[in-house]
């Protein structure tokens, strides 16, 4: 009855208990445009939510399309509910994490609407790289290394990646720079090193038909017809994890 009351209020639930509350006010047929989820926050460092747990939770509200919510930590913010403030993220996983990544990754579940940072007051610095966040395209920023050449750099930048469908387990594919960059050379360089998880490659001259293809590597391994032009930075190889075959992707 509070989701149909004459003020337009929106009705908001707490998303961090895995309970049959949600199911039961749906079954009494609730205004849910109206109805709203939202994850708590938690000041003391240990006591966010696992990451399986929060999934579990979210799903019920993505399941039953209500509107949802979260909330990242900045790192500079001391003001939230309590004495104790080690942050105020939903995840216990992101308290530590750039505020960007921590946004990036709870995009990247697809459960999450609307992100939050629970602690005042986030500088200018943070809200600068919360703004750069594109919320429907997963985008990994990448090392470069000192020897990359103008043609892989584009490569690397430039298209809208895929992961390619038919997926093995050695190297997530992007094959389409290898048709669109055909004709450009690429000499070798950084191929002699044993490539590890996180590490973006480009095929080289040797490569035949795979030259300028981008692969980002999955499991470690030796490949002279490849070279090293980067590595997703270490704070967000987990991101990783959210690709799917065909998922489409940035990286900069």
């Amino acid at each position: 009855m509070m989701s149909f009351n004459p003020y337009g209020l929106i009705i908001e639930l707490n998303m961090s208990n895995d309970v049959d509350y949600l199911n039961n006010i749906i079954s009494y047929q609730p205004n849910t445009p109206f109805l709203y989820g939202c994850h708590n926050f938690y000041p003391q460092v240990g006591t966010g939510l696992p990451f399986d747990y929060f999934i579990k939770c979210s799903q019920r509200f993505k399941k039953n399309s209500i509107h949802s919510a979260a909330f990242v930590s900045s790192k500079v913010g001391k003001m939230g509910p309590w004495s104790v403030s080690d942050g105020l993220p939903t995840l216990e996983m992101d308290r530590k994490l750039p505020i960007d990544v921590q946004a990036k990754q709870l995009w990247a579940t697809g459960l999450i609407d609307d992100v939050i940072i629970g602690n005042a007051y986030a500088p200018e610095a943070e809200l600068a790289a919360l703004a750069q966040v594109d919320r429907y395209l997963l985008t990994l920023d990448v090392d470069f290394v000192a020897d990359i050449n103008p043609i892989e750099e584009t490569i690397v930048k430039k298209p809208l990646h895929f992961w390619r469908g038919d997926i093995n387990s050695l190297v997530i594919r992007s094959t389409m720079p290898r048709v669109t960059h055909r004709e450009e050379e690429n000499p070798a360089h950084d191929n002699e090193l044993e490539f590890q998880p996180g590490d973006v490659l480009v095929g080289n001259d040797g490569f035949g038909p795979y030259k300028n293809e981008l692969q980002i590597v999955r499991k470690a391994h030796r490949e002279l017809r490849k070279n090293k032009v980067g590595s997703i930075k270490q704070d967000q190889l987990f991101l990783l994890d959210f690709l799917k075959p065909w998922s489409k992707f940035k990286l900069k």
